[in-house]
């Protein structure tokens, strides 16, 4: 094959048949290293060299941009204007710019190139690579011209000098397909299982000088693609985080993802990876791979990197013996929940409803780190986002993203922090005002001042139970006077995981274990002073068998929840609404058993109780709604 055959040289060339696999695209790498740039400074001046217009054509065409036109690009003006067709501007800036156009398809791309761009990053941003030669990956793209952005993500992926080439029209796409297809069978050197790439690495000698930048080079492939396929894993198996915690020799790189709140052993590397892996995934991270002795946080975008849309957010946290560990959180641009699907009873679905459409006052969400707050939060702000309504947000971070809210992420570094931001929301006409937490007597004490001049607030604290949420604002300095004016009602939830549907077992309960949990029930308080005799007959009635036996459900394991019983997690709960008794309690600053006692004698259902009610209902296992709220 010529190189004039091989560069179309012209931007619409007829598509030639694909050439027969093996061809060497030596000449392709010739001609880019020996291909001159045009002396030309200017477009205009390229095309008068090339004698395609006249001088006074192009000073025609100047004009009319400069009076006319003046954000119409000079080779539309000319070609618009008659004076030159669209292939002859197409050669002739590729020529000018040094830019070769290919037709790819007598072109056989190198399997290493193939390596170095993931398929579906490849499909998704069209482009292909073609060659890698002394630090050089050459790749075709559609218009390299408009692709900076592009090709900058691509040194970042490869850590290379990329070399761009146009693609001749219509054949870019039909081009990738083909090439990842027919790479496809090099898979039993190229291992796409991340087990298997995990073997792969053990096989390989240790990386030299680990701990430089060396280490962290992205185009040792198999490296990248075990860390790709480790969070491609971890967003399979719906896992929020991902640990990667390492140690000096025999103990290694151990890696562990929480699934629905566990966690759970994934893989492990020999201990001379750890340097590598870390550094590759600063590198993802935008994180400063020299720095060893301090933490650092950052984010990475997976689809940066060929996989599906995915944010995660990063912290590096230096451990013993000058090794670092990483955790990646899972956040994946989450959207909000419509609020009858987080798992409220409906008792407590109508109690929140009620209060979320109140033009003005103070709602807290309360639970301990990981018990869903923010999705509860978010689906109560779905409820009320509406164009009439101006919502501001201020979170640490961001996690969960709707249309319509005005969402700020706060950063207590340059003094941006929940107090600051609620202080310029409220000059910023607000109807609603969110915040991701409330921490201190200065974010709490502005929120109830906004709370009592029209503005409806939303909060969560870090706290066991809505009695308790009351004692904890008060302790910190909250006034209890305007506290109790403004206080709408106090939502505490917890996380247990859900049976997997497709292997739970119901099972009937014995007569000394049913008696056992009734008695736990009645202790917790609410019910509306329902007796153990109806409490049992009820349970009969709605959980029972024909032979009266109260049936529940356990765990079993299946291939559609990895063996493991449970798939997702589920939402346990108790309201505690605002009125006047209430209200006296939080002004005489009674302790939280007195506030306990209230919502007992109101029947208010509490967390156990509505755990064991989803127990019963094959949502989850006593052990699970036990475990949960401390019983």
């Amino acid at each position: 094959m010529t190189t004039d055959t091989l560069l179309a040289g012209q931007a619409r060339p007829v598509p030639a048949a694909p050439a027969p696999a093996g061809v060497s695209i030596d000449d392709l790498w010739k001609a880019l290293r020996s291909h001159a740039h045009d002396p030309a400074q200017h477009l205009g001046e390229a095309l008068v060299q090339r004698g395609l217009i006249t001088p006074a054509q192009l000073a025609q065409a100047l004009a009319r941009q400069a009076k006319e036109q003046p954000h119409r690009a000079l080779g539309t003006i000319l070609v618009d204007g008659g004076l030159l067709r669209g292939e002859q501007l197409d050669k002739a800036i590729s020529d000018w710019l040094g830019m070769h156009v290919v037709d790819l398809g007598q072109l056989a791309p190198q399997a290493q190139a193939l390596r170095l761009v993931p398929a579906g990053w490849a499909e998704r941003e069209a482009v292909l690579p073609l060659m890698l030669r002394d630090g050089h990956l050459v790749v075709a793209l559609a218009d390299p011209w408009n692709s900076r952005n592009l090709l900058n993500e691509l040194r970042l992926l490869t850590s290379l000098d990329i070399v761009p080439v146009a693609a001749a029209p219509a054949t870019l796409g039909p081009a990738i397909a083909r090439a990842y297809r027919e790479a496809a069978p090099a898979g039993a050197t190229q291992p796409r299982d991340t087990r298997e790439l995990a073997a792969e690495l053990t096989r390989q000698p240790e990386p030299a000088l680990a701990a430089d930048i060396a280490a962290a080079n992205e185009s040792d492939s198999t490296l990248v693609l075990f860390i790709n396929s480790l969070i491609a894993d971890a967003i399979r198996l719906r896992a929020s985080d991902i640990h990667v915690e390492t140690g000096s020799a025999p103990s290694g790189v151990r890696i562990r993802l929480r699934i629905d709140g566990d966690l759970v052993d994934h893989l492990q590397l020999p201990a001379r990876y750890a340097y590598a892996m870390i550094s590759r995934l600063k590198i993802m991270a935008d994180l400063d791979i020299a720095e060893h002795r301090k933490p650092q946080d950052g984010k990475i975008d997976f689809a940066r990197f060929g996989g599906p849309h995915m944010e995660m957010r990063m912290v590096v946290v230096p451990t013993a013996h000058g090794m670092e560990d990483v955790v990646l959180r899972l956040l994946g641009g989450l959207k909000p929940i419509p609020l009858e699907h987080i798992d409220l009873s409906p008792v407590n679905l109508a109690a929140l409803r009620e209060v979320i459409v109140k033009p003005y006052g103070l709602i807290l969400v309360c639970g301990p780190t990981g018990s869903g707050k923010t999705t509860t939060l978010h689906s109560a702000v779905r409820e009320i986002n509406t164009e009439k309504c101006k919502i501001w947000t201020a979170e640490d971070p961001v996690e969960i993203t709707q249309p319509g809210l005005r969402q700020v992420q706060v950063n207590p570094r340059i003094g941006w922090t929940f107090a600051a931001a609620m202080r310029t929301f409220l000059r910023a006409d607000p109807d609603v005002i969110v915040i991701g937490e409330m921490r201190d007597e200065e974010t709490a004490r502005i929120a109830v001042e906004a709370s009592l001049t029209g503005h409806l607030v939303m909060s969560t604290l870090h706290t066991n139970s809505a009695a308790e949420s009351i004692a904890r604002l008060l302790e910190i300095g909250l006034d209890p006077f305007t506290f109790s004016d403004s206080l709408l009602g106090i939502l505490a939830q917890r996380l247990v995981r859900r049976l997997c549907v497709h292997c739970r077992v119901r099972e009937a309960m014995a007569d000394d274990e049913l008696q056992h949990l009734a008695g736990l029930y009645l202790a917790s308080g609410g019910g509306a002073g329902e007796s153990r005799e109806r409490l049992l007959e009820r349970w009969r009635s709605s959980y029972g068998d024909p032979q009266g036996r109260v049936l529940r459900y356990r765990h079993a394991g299946c291939a559609h929840c990895e063996s493991s019983g449970f798939h997702g997690r589920l939402g346990l709960h108790e309201f505690l609404g605002s009125d006047d008794a209430l209200r006296e309690l939080v002004r005489r600053r009674a302790p939280a058993r007195d506030v306990v006692a209230l919502s007992q004698a109101r029947g208010m259902p509490t967390l156990l109780q509505d755990g064991i009610e989803k127990m019963f209902g094959g949502l989850t296992e006593l052990p699970e709604v036990l475990a949960a709220t401390n019983h």
